[in-house]
């Protein structure tokens, strides 16, 4: 017979004192310590985190014993020797509790961010039925970032490790499994991907403001936050959504009764301070928790905010500073950083060139590469004209493969294609050469087209263009005194041009002229 309970009224403040006198001390570690998650092999690795105040902390794994004291804040840190890849490993931290860590790998770590082209997971690919049921690979892990912005940078994040099964990989990151599982089969060892990513974000969200605040070039976008934040009225921004959701009832109302789909349920508009838009933002919620995890390093799939709703000519410069930020933050040199170029999308090309902020984009990102250790993957021929999410990533994730496998990992293999690299005058041609031919140039579909001429009076003609060895050959009946050569300079453009490894080249252009890039809106 169960006996029952007796209640007893006791005051709330003596409530709070015993949990508090009872509440034992225990040691923490971040969330991008936990089961099955994979640590960088070959170099240090830090482990830190949390413990009272003067307390000792006991790291062991694989042979490895590591001790530590929490200094005034309760923070405390060790480094591990490099180890080999493999596992499964177990990883003990002893302090005033215990904290047991079940099916650690060590292996190959990257970090994975972006805006939607990254976070769009397995599941909404070409293919999603195949690709689930060949998932079974359990030595690829992912974690996956809590969407969580925040003024400051913090110590911690939320997120959790999953093992990559058919039951899991719906919810991966596409880019970043498909780039993963390239350089899992590759190199043979266990593969951990960090996604921390969020739909529709600028580049600007995932850097620190203190280098934002230094550049004279983003002045007024910072100017333009802090005036949001300062006319922001929570009263009057109720009042507004209040009126906006009594409209939509009518209308979902209507719809229902015609048989329709209901329009979009507006939205509350909250606090400027907390937008995933506002500049550090996601760099502060997001990235900041992460360092200095070991990683080997880094890749991007973002821009299209930017091209459209800010100053797309601004890209280059930001991506490069996101870069340098990102690698100070983590203290491990210049670790490798490599991105997707914008696909093409939109209306196919009609005319010689079409510029846009799409286009001044994928320039700019073509101009980073000037920063060391970075690579980018050409994507101009796998998008989709009405869909700015693009199903094919898996030629997505393997480009940003063969990049890392050429270029980190020494393999011989091609890393990306033709990228441009000089041109010279002779007469009516301009000879255009290039980087990364990959065994030789070649025209797919056998007519080599996307290539637009112009002489001083820069007004530009489609060219005939010839392959001649390793370069392209280009002229035109209508420009006698040809100055300049764009080849793919559109939002969604002819691209013929590839190498014999089956990589498209780069939209590029060999002029430096002035381009008017869209009005920004702020």
């Amino acid at each position: 017979m169960r006996r029952a309970l007796t209640v007893r009224t006791v005051p709330a403040l003596l409530i709070v004192a015993c949990a508090i006198a009872a509440a034992p001390a225990e040691v923490k570690l971040p969330a991008v310590f936990g089961e099955h998650m994979v640590l960088q092999r070959s170099i240090a690795v830090p482990i830190w985190g949390w413990e009272t105040a003067g307390g000792k902390v006991t790291v062991s794994i694989a042979g490895q014993t590591r001790t530590a004291t929490a200094d005034a804040k309760g923070k405390w840190s060790v480094k591990l020797d490099a180890m080999e890849a493999g596992g499964p490993h177990v990883i003990k931290v002893v302090g005033s509790s215990t904290v047991e860590l079940a099916d650690v790998m060590v292996g190959e770590v990257w970090l994975c961010s972006g805006q939607s082209n990254m976070a769009m997971s397995v599941r909404g690919c070409n293919d999603y039925q195949q690709e689930q049921a060949a998932a079974n690979l359990p030595k690829i892990r992912m974690m996956t970032v809590a969407r969580t912005p925040a003024e400051t940078p913090q110590e911690d994040c939320k997120g959790t490790w999953a093992v990559c099964s058919p039951q899991t990989v719906g919810g991966f990151s596409a880019t970043a499994y498909f780039f993963g599982r390239k350089l899992h089969k590759d190199l043979g060892v266990p593969v951990g991907l960090i996604n921390s990513s969020w739909g529709g974000t600028p580049v600007q969200s995932w850097t620190c403001i203190e280098d934002q605040q230094a550049e004279a070039k983003l002045a007024e976008l910072m100017a333009n936050w802090k005036k949001q934040i300062e006319a922001y009225d929570p009263a009057a921004a109720k009042s507004r959504y209040e009126k906006q959701l009594a409209a939509w009832q009518e209308k979902a109302k209507a719809a229902k009764a015609a048989g329709k789909r209901a329009p979009r349920r507006p939205r509350l508009a909250g606090s400027p301070r907390l937008s995933s838009h506002r500049p550090a933002n996601l760099y502060n919620g997001m990235i900041a928790p992460l360092a200095p995890y070991a990683i080997r390093g880094g890749i991007w799939y973002q821009g299209e905010s930017n091209a459209g709703r800010y100053n797309s000519s601004l890209y280059g410069m930001q991506l490069a500073m996101m870069i340098r930020n990102w690698r100070r933050l983590w203290g491990q040199g210049d670790f490798p950083f490599e991105w997707v170029q914008l696909p093409n999308f939109r209306t196919p090309q009609k005319e010689p060139v079409e510029t846009s902020g799409w286009v001044i984009v994928q320039e700019e990102m073509l101009k980073t590469l000037k920063v060391p250790n970075t690579g980018m993957a050409v994507t101009i021929d796998i998008g989709m004209a009405n869909n700015i999410h693009p199903k094919n990533k898996q030629d997505v994730g393997k480009r940003l493969a063969l990049w890392a496998l050429a270029k980190t990992y020494g393999r011989d293999v091609v890393a990306c294609g033709p990228l441009y690299k000089s041109m010279s005058k002779s007469g009516g041609r301009i000879t255009v050469t290039f980087d990364h031919v990959g065994g030789g140039l070649l025209a797919k579909g056998g007519r080599l087209e996307g290539f637009a001429l112009a002489g001083p009076d820069k007004k530009f003609v489609w060219a005939d263009a010839k392959i001649e060895g390793d370069k392209v050959v280009v002229s035109s009946a209508e420009v006698k005194d040809p100055a300049a050569v764009r080849y793919a300079w559109a939002a969604n453009p002819k691209c013929t041009l590839f190498n014999k490894a089956g990589l498209p080249a780069s939209p590029f252009r060999t002029d430096n002229w002035d381009l008017t890039p869209p009005t920004p809106q702020k």
